[in-house]
C-alpha cells in the first residue's frame, strides 16, 4: 500500500474518531440540559439521527441539526428509550445482588437477559430513526430482527462489549468518546443489515 492511501486511511480514521467526540459531546449536553431523566431520551434519538445522515454521507449543520431533532422528538423519544433504560437499570441491579449472594443461576440469566436487551436495543434505535412506524411497533420488528438475524445480533453484541471492555480499561474514554464511537458503529453495522434484509426481501418478491 502506497504511502499516500496510508495517509487517506489515517485521515479517515481521524475523521471518524473526531466526528464521534463530537457525537458524544452533543449527546453529553442535551442529556444534561434535559436534567439527565427527560434529556437521555430525545438526545440519543437525536443522536442516532445525525449518525445516520453521517453514515449516508450528508452535509448538515451539526448543533442546529441536533437541537431540531432533540425538540422533535422530545416526547417519542423518551417513550422509546426510557423503558429500555429502566429495564437495564433493573437487570444490572438484579445482576449486582445475584453476584453479591453468589446465586450463579439467576446471574447467569440476567447476564442473558441483559444480552437481549442490548441486541434489541442495539437495532430498534437505529431502526426508529430509519423507518417511520408506530412508537408501539419498533419493539416488535426490533426483536423479530434480533432473532432471525443471529449472525448479526452476535456482531452487535461483539461490538458492545468491545467498547464496553475498552471504556473498562480506559475510563477516560466514557465522557469523551465512548457513547459517539458506540451510536456511530451501531448505526453504520444497522444501515447494512437493513439494506441486505430489504434486497432479500426484495428478491423473494420477484
Amino acid at each position: 500500500m502506497t504511502s499516500a492511501a496510508w495517509s487517506i486511511r489515517l485521515y479517515n480514521a481521524c475523521d471518524q474518531l473526531l466526528w464521534a467526540i463530537r457525537l458524544n459531546l452533543l449527546w453529553i449536553a442535551f442529556t444534561l440540559l434535559g436534567g439527565v431523566v427527560l434529556g437521555l431520551g430525545p438526545a440519543t434519538v437525536a443522536a442516532y439521527t445525525l449518525a445516520r445522515r453521517h453514515a449516508r454521507g450528508e452535509s448538515f449543520q451539526v448543533w442546529t441539526e441536533f437541537a431540531r431533532a432533540y425538540r422533535r422528538e422530545f416526547v417519542r423519544g423518551s417513550l422509546l428509550v426510557l423503558p429500555l433504560t429502566a429495564t437495564g437499570v433493573l437487570l444490572v441491579g438484579n445482576l449486582l445482588y445475584f453476584t453479591a449472594q453468589g446465586m450463579t443461576a439467576l446471574r447467569l440469566t440476567t447476564y442473558v437477559a441483559l444480552a437481549a436487551l442490548v441486541v434489541v436495543a442495539a437495532y430498534l434505535l437505529p431502526m426508529y430513526v430509519h423507518y417511520d412506524l408506530r412508537v408501539s411497533a419498533y419493539l416488535p420488528k426490533a426483536s423479530l430482527f434480533a432473532l432471525t438475524r443471529p449472525a448479526s445480533s452476535i456482531l452487535l453484541l461483539f461490538a458492545f462489549v468491545a467498547i464496553a471492555h475498552t471504556v473498562e480499561a480506559f475510563p477516560i474514554l466514557a465522557p469523551t468518546v465512548a457513547a459517539g464511537a458506540w451510536i456511530q458503529l451501531n448505526t453504520w453495522l444497522c444501515l447494512r443489515f437493513f439494506e441486505e434484509n430489504e434486497a432479500r426481501l426484495h428478491a423473494k418478491g420477484n
